[in-house]
């Protein structure tokens, strides 16, 4: 292929339609059928990244191999597509000014007056085609953020008017997701909200090449030829994205209305091959029929808004299907438990994850969950904070420091078991300055965690300030809590266990953010075959 070509995803009438899983969706059929495919992410809001947004605001905060603190929708596109992103994938309005002020300030436009056209857009174009111009993509999906009418979003759309006349015919594409919603009391579907979407996005220059419906009941024949009609797309680019029980069903959906095949045409592109959807399948039909079910807690600080553990959650479907088993994640808020109801809060649980976060709130529950499972045999699996609050909890109950604890929650213990690593203790800016990405990881043989992987060395994804301190590693393995992984380079434990026990162990590293439909991460395939034996004792 001599030139990549780029399709656009933008929303209209609501967020929330799901523009990451249609844009993963089709990738993940474009991919299947030989093309390389990649997809990007443009967020209009003024934060350089979502780093330093409050998970409750946006969600989780995906991290890339390279370090970068991103939009959790690149979260689904490596599940879907199994390749990693980058630093490129994602791009926020914040980001986009913050170069070119900088820019500015170093005098490269020569005096110009900065403007947001061109400037700005032409920021955002030069962006939009980086992954492109790498020569790695035959075609990259670009999704842009947000609502088509929104203050925020017109730079993006802009930006796309621009590049898809740059481009030329046939290689760049929009394709406009919008909602068809069904109104109880008339009991029929409505276009209207959809009709002025498209009237929106037409007023800014662009006209969709294809209209993607979300919705709740099939639309007919007929309101695919009104919809066609008034929004000035062809019948054939009318496609419906009914309400799927997974959202791992909405290729096969996409597959069926033809999503794949109208792009390849308007982008003068060859059908190739059938989509290979052989292992994905495979997967569904494992997820779909199960032959077993366990009940795992999740003890956290934000279980009221499920995207705050996304990644999580699709870990444990991954390794579910892994299993054949259906996971039933029991969210429990960590400020809810102690020491009186702990019984009561965890009883039927066949295993317990300790979540990480950030932040004092909450964390006196977690330890307390960490001891139950330890003294009660239930598999337990701590992630990030869930490691340092085993740490934590195993020194106080174990070793005998009643107030061991983690510097970040109190500054004047005098066990401080976890502390802030040397290197952050001069930050001030909180953006992008953790410990983040891919950092090797040797682990010890004989060990659980040398067991679950199957090889000594591993690479995992990191976001934290805070480490178990070095100075309490050799008394807290003399008493039983061994280190079985270690950074190669920095000596700062990233893996900790006890024997005799089920299924215990704890990592400062995040292997959710790794864990694929193609490969479930061995974690947490290997933490949810323990709850099945325990299940079954």
């Amino acid at each position: 292929m001599n030139q990549t070509k780029y399709i656009f995803v933008t929303g209209g009438v609501t967020s929330s339609l799901g523009k990451g899983i249609i844009a993963a969706s089709l990738a993940k059929l474009l991919q299947a059928r030989g093309y390389r495919t990649t997809i990007q992410k443009f967020d209009p809001y003024i934060n350089v990244d979502p780093g330093t947004l409050n998970p409750y605001e946006h969600g989780e905060c995906y991290v890339t191999d390279d370090g970068a603190e991103t939009d959790l929708d690149l979260g689904h596109y490596e599940r879907f597509l199994n390749v990693p992103t980058s630093q490129a994938n994602n791009v926020t309005t914040g980001r986009i000014y913050l170069s070119v002020i900088e820019k500015e300030r170093r005098g490269e436009f020569l005096g110009k007056t900065v403007q947001v056209v061109p400037h700005i857009t032409n920021e955002i174009k030069d962006r939009m085609q980086l992954l492109g111009k790498s020569g790695d993509f035959d075609i990259v999906i670009t999704e842009i953020g947000g609502t088509v009418g929104d203050i925020e979003s017109l730079p993006y759309i802009e930006s796309v008017r621009q590049l898809v006349w740059e481009l030329g015919e046939h290689n760049g594409i929009v394709i406009h997701l919008t909602l068809v919603p069904y109104l109880a009391a008339a009991g029929e579907l409505k276009t209207k909200p959809t009709q002025h979407s498209v009237k929106t996005l037409m007023e800014s220059g662009i006209k969709a090449d294809i209209l993607v419906c979300r919705t709740e009941h099939e639309i007919s024949e007929e309101l695919r030829n009104k919809l066609a009609l008034f929004c000035n797309v062809k019948r054939e680019a009318v496609i419906q994205s009914i309400d799927a029980s997974t959202i791992y069903e909405v290729p096969n959906l996409m597959l069926e209305e033809g999503l794949d095949i109208v792009a390849l045409k308007k982008l003068d592109l060859p059908k190739k091959a059938a989509p290979d959807l052989k292992n994905w399948n495979t997967f569904l039909r494992r997820l779909k029929h199960p032959k077993h079910v366990v009940n795992i807690g999740l003890i956290g600080k934000y279980v009221e808004m499920q995207d705050c553990y996304k990644s999580i959650l699709e870990a444990f479907i991954h390794a579910g299907a892994a299993n054949e088993t259906k996971v039933n994640v029991i969210s429990i808020h960590s400020e809810h438990i102690d020491a009186t109801n702990i019984q009561e809060k965890l009883a039927g649980l066949d295993a317990i994850l300790v979540a990480p976060g950030f932040g004092e709130r909450g964390i006196e529950g977690k330890i307390e969950a960490v001891r139950y499972a330890r003294e009660n045999k239930v598999p337990f699996f701590g992630i990030c904070l869930g490691m340092q609050m085993a740490i934590i909890e195993y020194a106080r109950n174990i070793v005998g420091y009643p107030d061991a604890n983690s510097t970040e929650m109190n500054e004047k213990t005098s066990h401080p078991v976890v502390n802030l690593m040397e290197e952050q203790k001069t930050i001030t800016d909180k953006g992008g300055t953790m410990r983040l990405g891919a950092w090797k990881c040797d682990l010890k043989q004989d060990s659980l965690a040398y067991k679950i992987y199957g090889k000594e060395s591993i690479s995992e994804r990191h976001r934290h300030r805070y480490e178990y301190n070095s100075n309490y590693v050799a008394q807290l393995q003399n008493a039983g809590l061994i280190a079985s992984g270690v950074n190669p380079d920095t000596g700062l434990v990233e893996v900790v266990e006890i024997e005799n026990h089920p299924f215990f162990i704890g990592v400062q590293y995040h292997p959710e953010y790794k864990s694929t439909v193609a490969n479930p991460h061995p974690i947490f395939v290997s933490f949810v075959a323990a709850a099945v034996q325990a299940k079954k004792k």
